[in-house]
């Protein structure tokens, strides 16, 4: 998810009564939750290699046992520099370093929970495995939660502020609501693919080989999705909305994809992997690849898309393209 909301799920943790529990414990929530996009520099480098670096070492397990300790370490040097130079507020709490730590760890897990709702994938395991995982059911950017995490912090704020002592329960709403939406609109997506699955097979577009359907939700009408789906040599698309009902859309003949298999091996340019660094890490990365070939003059191109992101808005920037001869 983007760090806006990955920031407003530690303040909300801490207007449900965490922040009561230690001084320092609101700011190393907020911080928590978002120090695992260390990795966010990746996006310095050159070319594709970042899609390769993303969302991986620094979201698997030892990052998240070595993060909280870091960032604990980091709060408890600087309350003591801040009460050595005596600009330690008075209105702090005293820091329990048992729940300080508790929190470093409870805001740095929330992390990557969030991070797998959407469709654009995390290495849970990495390094002891590099395996993607996928949860589909929130767009990477979700305005519904913004708005509920926003209202449930600035609520309970003015509630505090106000000396309310049920100063908590417009977080603990709002954090009641976001559980409820997260779980309806898993439910969406498991429905959509497998009635699409079916569908799809009735109709005999899987070439009774394998099948893969993502279900992506749309940005703001969030019961909508975008329907993905590819069989062994082709793919197609199509959406899904409760007024409308599902729409697969194929081309006919349908449209392949020139690869081999749903999983997305390469076929055309399989001989370039070894001699193209960006093409090892954009299909490192790739859920759902698509090979375009184009000829110009006497060469042939192969251009990498992947499915998901393949529209006018984000082509260009998850994109490769490599020769392949003639």
């Amino acid at each position: 998810m983007d760090n806006l909301t990955h920031s407003l799920v530690g303040a909300l943790l801490g207007q449900m009564g965490l922040k009561r529990k230690t001084g320092l414990a609101m700011p190393t929530l907020i911080i928590a939750a978002n120090i695992p996009d260390i990795d966010a520099v990746a996006t310095l480098l050159s070319g594709h290699q970042h899609l390769a670096i993303r969302r991986g070492i620094t979201h698997g397990p030892p990052a998240m046992v070595i993060l909280p300790l870091l960032l604990w370490g980091g709060m408890l040097w600087f309350d003591a520099w801040q009460a050595k130079r005596g600009k330690r507020p008075d209105k702090r709490l005293p820091i329990h370093k048992g729940w300080l730590l508790a929190l470093a760890y409870i805001g740095c897990l929330s992390h990557p929970l969030f991070d797998w709702f959407n469709s654009y994938g995390i290495r849970l395991l990495e390094p002891f495995s590099s395996q993607w995982f996928y949860g589909d059911t929130l767009f990477i950017i979700d305005v519904w939660i913004w708005i509920a995490l926003i209202a449930g912090v600035v609520l309970s704020v003015r509630r505090e502020r106000s000396g309310n002592d049920t100063w908590q329960k417009p977080a603990v709403s709002a954090f009641a609501f976001v559980c409820l939406y997260i779980f309806a609109n898993g439910l969406i997506t498991g429905w959509v693919e497998g009635q699409a699955t079916k569908k799809l097979r009735a109709e005999n577009l899987h070439n009774k080989g394998e099948l893969t359907v993502v279900a992506n939700p749309w940005p703001v009408i969030f019961v909508c999705r975008d329907v993905l789906w590819r069989n062994e040599h082709s793919y197609g698309g199509g959406d899904y909305c409760p007024g409308s009902g599902l729409r697969l859309i194929s081309t006919t003949p349908m449209q392949p994809h020139f690869m081999q298999g749903s999983a997305g091996k390469l076929n055309l340019v399989s001989g370039r992997v070894k001699d193209s660094p960006g093409l090892r890490d954009f299909l490192f990365w790739s859920r759902m690849p698509v090979q375009r070939v184009v000829q110009r003059g006497n060469k042939y191109y192969a251009t990498l898309t992947d499915q998901r992101f393949d529209n006018e808005l984000t082509r260009d920037r998850f994109k490769v393209e490599v020769e392949v001869g003639q």
